[in-house]
């Protein structure tokens, strides 16, 4: 770079300390600010790092060039009314992050096929019960909601695991040994053909609330659901309403509408749900620093960046 560019990270204070120290070693050159240098140098600030940036930063940022996103989903940036429509924004795309995510949904995935909450329970009671597989492997049908970098890795490791899988998603996919089902004409046959049903895709306009009374309705009797995705995905008195009248079978919720998720919600101790703390993937800071660093250099050299999010998609 000709001259050293200004980085503003934006991330809440307790985890600066882990992004610091790889962005640093990545851009040597750049000056890295935090949170407290903002009002200061707002005029100065090149590029903004963040997951879902500060109500009114954006506004303060007059000679922003871009801003790079800590996460796969970029929701969080666009809900902001200021952001400029023209200014390209990079979502963070890495096969660990990916990897992660995959591991989480084929846990939980496995968890639900083979029981495991039954012998949970029976352990709890000191009792020893033994009960076959409900149903088989390859009667278990999956399907994916986005079919995105995730989502595919997601398809390859549980058809790897034998299970019958599908996607889902704005445009058809190729993936060997999934079949694909694409646009709003194809959701309900979707739908009717997932057992599992695993929500991986961006939150947008389009697929705010899709996980509903009507969506559940169309999923067979005895489905189970895993959100990994967004909470703005889910409806979540539609979910609990379909479990409760045993129509799906259980869920389990890596988002939530409101995070944290508040101590009083229902969701928390009801007996065929599952909660994690929105943990299903990590971004991990080097990787993440890596990316923002080559995709710094491209701008800079007047390049095209890579994953730069087409604004009008959300993604």
């Amino acid at each position: 770079m000709a001259e050293p560019v200004t980085l503003l990270l934006d991330v809440p204070s307790g985890w600066s300390g882990h992004w610091a120290g790889p962005l640093s070693e990545y851009l040597p050159q750049a000056r890295l600010l935090g949170q407290d240098d903002a009002a200061v140098e707002a005029g100065r600030i090149d590029y903004l790092i963040t997951f879902r940036p500060r109500k009114g930063l954006l506004a303060s940022l007059s000679n922003l060039k871009a801003v790079f996103c800590l996460g796969a989903g970029v929701d969080g940036i666009l809900a902001d009314p200021d952001f400029p429509r023209d200014l390209p924004l990079m979502r963070f795309v890495d096969r660990s992050l990916s990897r992660e995510l995959a591991q989480y949904v084929v846990l939980h995935v496995l968890i639900f096929h083979r029981g495991q909450r039954y012998f949970d329970a029976a352990q709890a009671m000191n009792k020893w019960r033994q009960r076959p597989l409900l149903r088989r492997t390859e009667d278990t049908r999956i399907g994916i909601l986005g079919m995105g970098e995730i989502g595919t890795m997601c398809a390859e490791r549980l058809r790897d695991l034998d299970f019958p899988v599908t996607g889902w998603s704005r445009s058809r996919k190729a993936v060997s040994g999934v079949e694909s089902f694409a646009g709003a004409g194809e959701l309900a046959p979707f739908l009717a053909r997932s057992d599992i049903l695993i929500c991986l895709l961006p939150l947008t306009s389009a697929t705010q609330g899709i996980l509903n009374a009507k969506t559940f309705a169309l999923l067979p009797k005895g489905a189970f659901l895993i959100n990994a995705a967004r909470g703005g995905h889910l409806i979540e008195a539609d979910l609990v309403e379909a479990i409760d009248r045993g129509h799906l079978a259980g869920a389990t919720l890596d988002v939530f509408q409101h995070e944290p998720l508040p101590a009083d919600s229902v969701l928390w101790n009801h007996p065929k749900i599952t909660v994690t703390p929105h943990v299903a993937a990590i971004t991990d800071p080097r990787a993440a620093a890596r990316a923002i660093s080559e995709g710094i250099g491209a701008l800079e050299r007047g390049e095209p960046a890579p994953y730069r999010v087409d604004i009008a998609q959300g993604y």
